[in-house]
């Protein structure tokens, strides 16, 4: 049974902080650095498959008793090694065609409370100054501005579950977590610190349920490791991350059948000027940056909306992020907000910071969006009049009921909304003047309707 939790946030000071592990808190400035290097042409892998592929890839991977989601690298024509684990050929992404995302019965986060993992032993390869201060204040801004349309988030609400739930932008930042157990003894060869998946899900596990962390489809565990820390799929070392040989991945996502509950988790190695860094739109100057840029809000996304890889990707096995993933700027960043201070373009305004990076793919728009820009719209509703009291169902019918949807008769909101789909949705009248007319309006993410004078209820005298 898949425990949901309830979204909320973790008190840090709860988690023991002796022996190997120790946390920390806070926001403080970032430092600055200068990125460097742009999208350099690599190989994007299936692991023991292809060393290379042309746009993005079957980004969806099964391996032996496990499924993950990656961002690939940009690279040439496919040159396959072995084939694939589970049979299938490698296929390209393309931004282009407008074919939908397609459910596949799969849940997805209806909340998601993020926490910044960082492994740090002593002796290991240190973070860059700033670089960890940089990731938490992407995560307290992504929660500060929960709920608006102010960032890619707010694309997600649109996709949904089986129960109708949809991915909220219900975010929260659950601390700065750092473990310093020693690093395994290398479990692949392609970096001299080399990590396999299966020794970076063991040391997540071990975490998580050592400190009495929560688990559940609301909580998310982001591994960031320092420079020259890599990884791969497999210990045969056929697809890594972007700074080892064997470079397939910038970044991936998957999850970990645990004692507490389900373990959603992300690997984001550091990728700061190198493959994966978005060249030089450093908007704030720090190599966490590259990181976010890079992968980290490719797998947010892809979390949020697939968190166990069996809900949102489309009949090429490739999630929201991975068809926007095109390594053509015009198409994969959008057009850019402005410059920041230090010169670079940014593309995202979340509170009052600045950031660069990729798009996220909208079924509803048919095409790749910043933001989400689909304000909702009333048709009609009926029955148009009731009882001072309220208490009356009144269908909506119209277009882009996406997400967390309220209801507002005049100025006060409906006592309850239900919504059947992004077309229709009943709303309860609340209690209101009587012989007063008002008329209805809905909101989500993307905004407020506009204000239809045929689209009114009237609150009878008796």
């Amino acid at each position: 049974m898949l425990w949901r939790g309830d979204g909320g946030g973790t008190s840090i000071d709860a988690i023991r902080k002796d022996g190997p592990y120790r946390t920390r808190v806070g926001r403080s400035t970032a430092g600055r650095r200068r990125g460097r290097a742009g999208l350099v042409a690599a190989l994007s892998a299936i692991a023991a498959l292809a060393l290379g592929c042309g746009d993005a890839g079957a980004v969806i991977v099964h391996l032996p008793g496990k499924t993950l989601g990656y961002q690939p690298l940009s690279g040439a024509a496919p040159t396959p090694i072995k084939p694939l684990l589970d049979g299938k050929p490698p296929s390209s992404g393309n931004s282009k065609s407008g074919k939908p995302l397609l459910y596949n019965g799969g849940p997805v986060m209806t909340s998601n409370t993020n926490y910044a993992l960082y492994w740090d032993p002593s002796g290991a390869p240190a973070y860059p100054a700033g670089y960890e201060q940089g990731i938490d204040r992407y995560f307290e801004d992504l929660a500060h501005d929960s709920g608006g349309n102010q960032n890619t988030d707010s694309v997600l609400v649109q996709y949904y579950d089986e129960a109708g739930e949809h991915a909220n932008y219900d975010s929260h930042f659950g601390g700065a977590l750092i473990d310093t157990d020693p690093y395994p003894a290398n479990g692949c060869s392609a970096a001299p610190i080399c990590l396999t998946d299966q020794q970076l899900r063991t040391e997540i596990k071990k975490y998580v349920e050592a400190n009495g962390l929560p688990a559940g489809l609301a909580h998310e565990y982001f591994l960031l490791t320092p420079p020259g820390v890599e990884s791969c799929f497999e210990a045969a070392g056929h697809s890594c991350s972007a700074g080892a040989s064997h470079a397939a991945y910038c970044a991936y996502h998957g999850y970990i059948s645990a004692s507490v509950g389900v373990l959603i988790y992300a690997n984001d190695p550091y990728v700061d000027g190198i493959e994966c860094d978005v060249g030089e739109e450093h908007p704030n100057g720090n190599p966490s940056d590259a990181t976010i840029g890079g992968g980290l809000s490719h797998e947010h996304s892809e979390s949020v909306t697939d968190p166990e890889l069996n809900a949102w990707y489309d009949a090429k096995e490739e999630e929201i992020g991975d068809k926007c993933r095109t390594f053509n700027e015009a198409t994969e960043y959008g057009e850019a907000l402005g410059i920041a201070p230090d010169g670079a373009k940014y593309n995202q305004a979340i509170d009052g910071d600045l950031y660069y990076y990729q798009q996220e793919w909208s079924n509803e728009a048919g095409g790749c969006e910043q933001r989400s820009a689909l304000l909702p719209i009333v048709k009609k509703a009926a029955p148009k009049k009731g009882p001072a009291s309220g208490g009356t169902p009144v269908t909506i019918t119209g277009a882009n009921f996406i997400g967390p949807v309220t209801v507002e008769f005049g100025e006060t909101p409906a006592t309850e909304v239900t919504v059947e789909s992004s077309a229709s949705l009943t709303a309860v009248s609340p209690a209101g003047a009587p012989g007063s007319k008002v008329s209805i309006t809905v909101k989500t993410a993307s905004g407020t309707s506009a204000v239809v004078k045929k689209v009114s209820f009237k609150y009878l005298k008796k």
